[in-house]
């Protein structure tokens, strides 16, 4: 009997993994008509690439053949919604044949696949994620041959999480004591920018961090510096847990002080680093002077900097802002803030926080008008690293264990974000 209900179960769930190919292959006749152009690649009708061999399919199915209808259930829903493909390594040849077979599968089901340029060199400061290319000369090659991949294919490209946020110049004070690896690394993410642009039909956006990490001056200025305008705008929150709207609200204080630095007053040109940031608040001179800067990082505080903009800024023209993405795939509830007392230096709130769940559903459809698109853009599921929370041992204590390393699935951890996923999780229809 118990056998017997577990089958039919496992079948419906099952038939629920095949549900996205059976829409995608209706889909595939949306996009006829004439070519659209680089502007039309994000509109609030696109539809994003779901990979039916996802690892979350993958899980579904290993979930089942365990008896773990619960979770197989939530791995199914999670596997039926779009999720990034991260390009970390390779030749040029392997990256070109790759991104083609990626965009080709889309293209055939009449959707938008979603893509991360992770290869930069000297990546993460050489912590839990570090790699990339060589050298500058093989980055550029290898980002020639991701742009040759996509072709005339329509599709979005984050381009490299983490790498304007940190610069080789804030590893530490020995990292780059000339500035040359800080520039080199500024030029190539405007090449890779530009590059990929080039492409008739993608949508471009620059890694920008997080809300609780650069200022918004510094991350404004760093936008500008590595080519932002050759692209689309920028990305917001990949990889991390902070709410959705706190991103976008530090999305639009970028953009505004972008243009605040580029295109506002003339005592303003060349001077992002006046602008209001997220840790601004009522202490902070705010009569049009360069503000200051104190250390808060309660949202309550942000009407002061809301003030700012406002009276500095006022509402750009239409068309003058930047625009952003922000990834919701683990900000459902929200950063997590480890247990007062209970670490002593940094217990590292980012990697692998627990008791996370999976947020908002991709959609191109925010409402925002400078937010393009919220996306999955760190595969749930997938480790940030082996965390130790700076305890000087090699357990994460957190959870008891070692952690995967980063880029590796781990079952436990996401069928915890499904369970918790606010909203809850649901099949995509």
């Amino acid at each position: 009997m118990r056998t017997a209900l577990v089958l039919r179960r496992a079948g419906a769930a099952i038939a629920a993994l095949g549900v996205c190919a059976a829409l995608t292959s209706t889909q595939a006749q949306a996009q006829a008509g004439p070519a659209p152009t680089s502007h039309d690649v994000i509109t609030p009708s696109t539809k994003f690439y779901v990979d039916r061999h996802s690892k979350a399919a993958g899980q579904a199915l290993t979930d089942l053949r365990n008896g773990d209808l619960g979770n197989a259930a939530n791995m199914a829903r999670l596997a039926s919604w779009p999720q990034s493909k991260w390009f970390t390594e390779g030749t040029p040849a392997e990256v070109r044949a790759e991104v083609t077979t990626l965009t080709r599968k889309a293209r055939a089901a009449g959707t938008t696949p979603v893509m991360v340029a992770y290869n930069v060199p000297g990546r993460d400061c050489t912590q839990y994620s570090s790699g990339g290319a060589a050298s500058s000369a093989a980055y550029r090659q290898w980002v020639d041959a991701f742009a040759t991949g996509i072709g005339d294919s329509k599709a979005v490209v984050i381009v490299e999480p983490d790498g304007l946020a940190l610069l080789p110049s804030d590893c530490s004070p020995t990292t780059d004591p000339t500035g040359e690896l800080t520039a080199t690394r500024l030029a190539d993410l405007a090449y890779a920018v530009k590059t990929l642009k080039s492409k008739p039909r993608a949508a471009v956006y620059l890694d920008a961090g997080n809300v609780q990490w650069r200022h918004v001056g510094d991350m404004a200025q760093r936008l500008l510096d590595s080519g932002v305008e050759l692209g689309d705008g920028f990305a917001l929150n990949v990889s991390n847990t902070h709410p959705t709207d706190h991103n976008a609200r530090y999305g639009a204080w970028i953009a505004k002080c972008m243009w605040f630095a580029t295109k506002g007053p003339d005592w303003a040109r060349g001077h992002a680093d006046w602008c209001a940031n997220q840790y601004y608040s009522s202490a902070a001179p705010n009569d049009g002077t360069p503000g200051g800067s104190v250390s808060s990082t309660d949202p309550a505080t942000w009407r002061w900097t809301d003030a700012w903009f406002d009276q500095n800024t006022g509402t750009p023209p239409a068309g003058e802002l930047e625009h952003f993405v922000i990834d919701t795939s683990r900000n459902g509830l929200g950063a997590w803030t480890p247990p007062p007392g209970k670490y002593s230096g940094d217990a590292e709130p980012w990697c692998n926080a627990p008791g996370r769940g999976i947020g908002p559903r991709p959609t191109a459809d925010t409402g925002n008008p400078l937010a393009d698109a919220y996306l999955w853009i760190k595969v749930p599921g997938e480790s940030d690293g082996s965390c130790t929370r700076n305890t000087g041992g090699s357990i994460d204590p957190e959870y008891g264990i070692v952690d995967p390393p980063a880029g590796t699935w781990w079952p436990d951890y996401v069928h915890g974000l499904a369970r918790q996923a606010a909203p809850r999780l649901t099949f995509n229809r």
